[in-house]
């Protein structure tokens, strides 16, 4: 097969018949009748279920995976991936902020550059100031944090090449972040210039990204376990000062030291840092914890169509 185009479906309803519609356009324009739209029903609570199955009927083109509650949206990308036969993968979310016509132009770029992937970034992050600016300080966050150069403002949709999708699939890891596994897996990656609409609600709230940030961080990086072992040495170097100065200072000087204020400002310091510390441990301990299990990351409930 040449083509599989995969999306995943999460309050989606609104969206498929014309998604399917106008991917199935695209997709005939580039491999004829030799593609797959591969749909990834990540337990959505609306009619999407519903709605899609009534496409696979209409359409042998269309395959819907039903998953047996929601995992999440980058582990429905990766269930997606995983049933994908066509030699060109085209990722891409289904709510129509992302044209399903840029399959035609990634295409022209992924040919003119012999390269893996070809990925849209966009010119201008979308939404309100705060989620452009929580958008722009994750993505600067996770970088400074975990040493890797993820470009700023992806999106979801990319063309890539069998091989550099069967190498992606080779991260078994129960913690997906989509942005950094598909960074370190490598390949020549280009992006393309894309302006993306701004047609519906964005699920990533604030917490959820803060939430998705010590997740990205956990799993790719031990920056912070390092971190707490050098402020810990720091605060032992400036509390041997500070004996050693009150040492100085009893020897020396007759007044005594009140203290009370210093004391108790040291107590909830040190307090404050040695729960963050252990709480900061606590998260990589729970991702040893979830790994180690060997949980699938998603269950299948039920495929239709071909």
């Amino acid at each position: 097969m040449k083509l599989s185009i995969v999306s995943t479906l999460y309050k989606s309803a609104p969206y498929i018949d014309e998604f399917c519609g106008r991917a199935g356009k695209a997709a005939r324009e580039l491999a004829g009748e030799d593609y797959e739209i591969l749909l990834v029903n990540d337990g959505s609570p609306d009619k999407s279920l519903d709605i899609a199955i009534a496409a696979t009927e209409r359409d042998s083109h269309i395959v819907l995976i039903d998953l047996s509650r929601n995992f999440g949206h980058h582990k429905a990308m990766m269930t997606g991936l995983a049933y994908a036969k066509g030699d060109l993968i085209f990722l891409i979310d289904s709510d129509l902020e992302e044209e399903p016509e840029w399959l035609l132009s990634f295409y022209q770029q992924f040919i003119t550059e012999n390269c893996d992937v070809v990925y849209g970034v966009q010119e201008r992050r979308k939404g309100s100031t705060f989620e452009r600016w929580s958008g722009q300080w994750f993505y600067r966050l996770f970088n400074a944090l975990t040493g890797l150069e993820l470009p700023e403002n992806i999106v979801t949709a990319r063309l890539m090449s069998r091989r550099y999708v069967r190498a992606l699939l080779r991260h078994r890891e129960r913690e997906v972040f989509m942005a950094g596994l598909w960074h370190i897996t490598g390949f020549l990656q280009k992006p393309q210039m894309v302006r993306k609409l701004c047609s519906s609600e964005t699920t990533y709230t604030f917490s959820r990204k803060m939430s998705l940030l010590v997740n990205a961080v956990a799993s790719f990086s031990n920056a912070p376990l390092i971190a707490i072992f050098y402020l810990g040495v720091l605060i032992s170097l400036l509390a041997g000062i500070y004996i050693i100065l009150l040492i100085i200072y009893w020897l020396f000087f007759t007044k005594p030291i009140s203290g009370w204020t210093s004391v108790m400002a040291s107590i909830w310091l040190l307090g404050g840092l040695i729960i963050s510390f252990i709480g900061v441990v606590g998260i990589y301990l729970s991702k040893i914890f979830s790994e180690t299990k060997q949980r699938p990351y998603t269950i299948v409930r039920q495929v239709y169509g071909r």
